[in-house]
């Protein structure tokens, strides 16, 4: 599976927006799709976006539609999650990951990155 290398993250106001990054390593990347996911503590983690990567249709978790955007460019092989209205309940570490085949488990995940939002 390809190396993912993800980037952006920090500590914003609600309100305020965020933009994490995904780099793939591999040029010849194939994959049927991307994945931002997030986890606190004692919880499991949880789906917040994804995008089919050969034709960029998005899926969201309810809690995030209308104000997280996810995007992928496939010629530079970079995955974006635009986070915008931040609020204290998206403090987590979010981590990029990619699903080989559709129904495939998502794998090949990031080191993660930390979200802070403070009220």
């Amino acid at each position: 599976q390809a190396q993912l290398q993800q980037s952006g993250g920090g500590s914003v106001q609600a309100g305020e927006s965020l933009t994490l990054s995904c780099a793939i390593s591999d040029p010849s990347f194939r994959a049927w799709s991307m994945g931002w996911f997030r986890q606190t503590s004692g919880r499991k983690r949880e789906f917040v976006a994804g995008i089919v990567w050969s034709n960029g249709t998005t899926d969201y978790a309810p809690s995030v539609k209308g104000r997280f955007i996810i995007s992928r460019d496939t010629d530079r092989n970079m995955g974006y999650l635009q986070m915008g209205s931040l609020e204290p309940e998206d403090t987590a570490i979010y981590y990029c990951g990619t699903q080989m085949e559709l129904g495939d488990a998502f794998g090949s995940w990031t080191q993660g990155t930390s979200v802070t939002v403070s009220s």
